[in-house]
């Protein structure tokens, strides 16, 4: 036995949409959008924007900007391998320290009581060394050096013991220096120097500290130079022992790597080096907020009903009924007030106008879009309803021409 279906109710007529007459005051009024509406619109792609720049900029922000970041034994650095500390220290005490990161401006800098301190001399040629050996005044020369034989004047590296670790020693010699600051942190390459020299800080017998004094100057070469970095100067009797190698003397000149290419280089930096090191995580951040905000724009709303249906009804099938009800009814009215519901709802945004826009708004804007005539406009969206079927079919064509013309505009 099949179930019966009652027959629809009638739909009551709904009251006719009156055309209202523009006034002067509606046809005169600008159709942008007030300052208020813009902001009730736009402040969620602001707040948006301003999450992704923040995330952007911070990490750039909070990279520390020291230039010779990571420079080792480098008195201007204040990374843990840099010696800003020593630096400072030897102010303190009255040494003068002067940075240089050439051999032009070491020779201008030296003569007189002056110390040359060189921690590295990986950058410097054999011709560059002999100048350098040739400066007068006292030289410290501090981890695995260059041409040591040519800047030390007979001191070599021992090959017996090889590298020394870095740990606490105690001084065992006779150097006033190592003997007033007592154990410290040394090793790295070990030393044989000439008749007379004097070594302490032993490694299997062989010293990581020596001194020679030739021709009334004095060469001291230390293997690491790890007790002169801000990370270790605080240890032991590192602070000493640094001070009172580099500051013996009032003015120390101390040589560092150039930052910059050297003559005779292309000096041009590959990419890696011309990027900041907080922009990598930024772009990451950045990738990663952008997804979300994908994923948030574009997230499924879900069915529109929550629960099972008993039966699939297709969308065409739905429209068809109630056209045929609408058309069993003959109610025009409601029919084509479907039809321009519909169309100033896909109209409205295109125009730049709000939801709430007022009739005379959306006639006027669609009127300066299109072209058409603004009472034209008004009768096909806001006008009467039709006497009968005809001027409802005419009324829906002229509705899908003046959306396409919205569209295409």
């Amino acid at each position: 036995m099949m179930p019966q279906t009652a027959a629809p109710d009638t739909p009551a007529p709904s009251p006719e949409p009156s055309a209202t007459a523009p006034t002067a005051s509606s046809t005169s009024s600008s159709t942008a959008p007030t300052a208020r509406t813009l902001w009730r619109r736009g402040r969620a792609i602001l707040l948006v924007v301003a999450i992704i720049v923040l995330a952007a900029v911070v990490p750039v922000l909070l990279t520390p900007s020291n230039d010779n970041l990571g420079r080792s034994l480098d008195p201007q650095d204040t990374s843990p391998v840099g010696a800003r500390a020593l630096a400072q220290v030897l102010g303190r005490h009255g040494v003068t320290v002067q940075r240089v990161d050439s051999v032009e401006e070491a020779a201008a800098a030296g003569g007189g009581d002056t110390l040359l301190m060189i921690t590295s001399s990986t950058f410097l040629s054999l011709d560059e060394a002999s100048r350098l050996a040739a400066l007068p005044g006292d030289r410290l020369l501090v981890g695995d050096v260059r041409y040591l034989n040519t800047l030390a004047g007979g001191i070599v590296v021992s090959n017996g013991a090889g590298q020394a670790p870095v740990a606490s020693r105690s001084p065992e010699c006779s150097l006033g220096e190592a003997l007033s600051a007592g154990s410290a942190f040394t090793g790295g390459s070990v030393f044989a120097g000439p008749s007379g020299s004097v070594g302490c800080y032993l490694y299997g017998g062989e010293p990581t500290l020596i001194r020679s004094t030739a021709g009334g100057r004095t060469v001291t070469a230390v293997g690491d130079g790890s007790f002169m970095t801000n990370l270790r100067l605080a240890d032991d009797g590192n602070a000493a022992l640094a001070l009172n190698l580099a500051g013996a003397k009032r003015r120390l000149i101390w040589l560092v790597p150039p930052a910059e290419p050297q003559a005779g280089d292309s000096g041009e930096k590959p990419l890696g080096q011309l990027i900041p090191a907080g922009l990598m995580p930024a772009v990451i951040e950045l990738v990663i907020a952008v997804i979300l905000v994908a994923l948030w724009r574009g997230r499924r709303l879900g069915p529109v009903v929550a629960e099972r249906l008993p039966v699939i009804v297709r969308a065409a099938e739905t429209v068809e009924g109630r056209g045929r009800l609408y058309r069993a009814r003959r109610a025009r009215d409601r029919a084509a007030l479907s039809l321009r519901a519909a169309t100033l709802d896909r109209i409205t945004p295109r125009l730049g106008l709000p939801r709430n826009a007022t009739p005379d708004e959306i006639a006027t804007a669609a009127s300066e879009r299109t072209g058409q005539d603004l009472d034209q406009v008004r009768s096909v969206l806001f006008g009467a309803v039709p006497a009968d079927d005809a001027g409802l079919v005419a009324l829906a064509g002229h509705l899908d021409t003046l959306e396409r013309q919205v569209q295409d505009s």
